[in-house]
């Protein structure tokens, strides 16, 4: 035991200490103090900018003023600039920075509104969609009043339907909660997919590389493979929840710290002010649990092949299954009490992501998260034993090995020990 537990901080800190762990973690911190702050980094490069002034050609002499009053409700930011010369003078001046793009504004043949937009480039695309939000409104107004229908009705005629959803199941989530949990859920997908797919593939590697390396021998004459292939992995398991830890206190802090920038935006309509601990602890569970059947399987994965080269091969069919896992989630957002997704959260395979989905978006009976959980944790032992079976004899197997075949041979020589 004493052995184990040598292998397994030895793999936890020698990963703790690689550059590519402490260059990953940092880049990650740096890209979520920038996400969580963006609010106050696109204020720090946006308040010495002049405003955005769009040079308006106005050959009606009439649309001017009502588009100017129409743009301080849509956009007070972008300043329209009624133009003194013609519209060859204008676009000179765009040319020369002066203006952002030159309105020219027209009457059709039904004496409505109509405009053209002329800018060095229209890859921005919020300027011409605001001027011609402006317009559109300026248009029905304009039409209203040929066809002397009253501004009220006008007003009523293009109001939003009232239209209230309310679910009748007892206990069920409301439009608002579901919008907070579908956000938290699909941030926390996203972790729980990328840490599975990262982690596991560290594991393989990590595996690959004593065996290219002739360590493995080494080793194998002083503990059993099955000690080392658990000690890995709950050595990288351990590296995991140290990355994530740093990242999820990182965002939290940075998060709590801007909460009131972050007001009535994104991050409030997605639930981050208000996380609920139960969607916490059910993610960390499943993210454990998810990572100790996939790591498994990548670790007698990478016992079969002896070359570095080999293992993005090898593990490719873990992948799938993790892809495919997060494919069903991303659909499940939507439709979260979809008949497809409830059955194939029961799939060991899949349920770290959509039983978790599940959980996050529904008020599901306990039975059928113990159920889950339980048939993920017999498929994690079955696979540890039947793993432990195969890295046993893989771990012996040299030369080009990139098959599956070669799991047969590895259990041949686990017996004939």
């Amino acid at each position: 035991m004493n052995n184990f537990f040598i292998i397994l901080f030895h793999t936890y800190l020698s990963k703790l200490k690689t550059k590519s762990f402490l260059v990953t973690t940092i880049i990650t911190v740096v890209l979520m103090l920038a996400l969580t702050n963006m609010t106050n980094i696109i204020y720090f490069f946006n308040k010495d900018s002049e405003a955005d002034k769009i040079a308006v050609v106005d050959e009606t002499g009439q649309l001017f003023a009502p588009l100017k009053e129409q743009m301080k409700a849509i956009n007070e930011e972008l300043f329209v600039e009624k133009y003194d010369g013609n519209a060859e003078e204008a676009i000179k001046d765009v040319e020369e920075g002066e203006y952002k793009g030159i309105l020219e504004l027209s009457l059709n043949s039904e004496k409505l509104p109509a405009a053209s937009y002329k800018a060095m480039t229209i890859a921005d695309s919020t300027i011409p969609a605001d001027l011609q939000a402006a317009l559109q409104q300026l248009k029905m107004v304009m039409a209203s009043t040929q066809s002397n229908i009253a501004p009220e009705e006008l007003e009523k005629l293009y109001a939003p339907v009232e239209f209230e959803k309310t679910a009748l199941e007892k206990d069920a989530k409301t439009e608002e909660e579901l919008n907070q949990a579908r956000g938290l859920v699909y941030v926390l997908l996203f972790i729980i997919y990328f840490a599975v797919i990262m982690y596991g593939n560290m594991i393989a590697m990590e595996v690959a590389t004593e065996k290219s390396s002739r360590v493995m021998e080494i080793l194998i004459s002083s503990v059993s493979p099955v000690k080392q292939m658990f000690a890995k992995i709950l050595g990288i398991g351990l590296l995991s929840l140290t990355q994530l830890a740093v990242l999820l206190s990182v965002g939290y802090v940075s998060i709590k710290r801007n909460l009131e920038t972050m007001e009535g935006g994104f991050f409030e309509f997605f639930g981050f002010g208000n996380v609920a601990a139960s969607t916490i602890v059910y993610a960390v569970v499943f993210f454990i649990l998810g990572y100790f059947l996939y790591a498994t399987i990548a670790a007698f994965l990478g016992s079969l092949v002896s070359r570095i080269e080999d293992v993005q091969q090898m593990i490719t069919p873990m992948t799938m299954l993790v892809v495919a896992g997060f494919m069903m989630a991303m659909f499940g957002l939507g439709q979260p009490d979809a008949p497809f997704i409830k059955y194939t959260s029961f799939i060991p395979f899949f349920t770290p992501m959509l039983m978790f989905l599940r959980v996050g978006m529904l008020n599901i009976p306990f039975w059928e998260i113990a159920l889950s959980i339980g048939i993920l944790v017999a498929t994690i032992v079955l696979l540890a034993v039947f793993g432990a079976r195969v890295y046993r004899g893989g771990v012996l197997m040299y030369g080009k090995s990139n098959s599956f075949k070669d799991i047969k041979k590895a259990l041949q020589l686990t017996k004939n020990e």
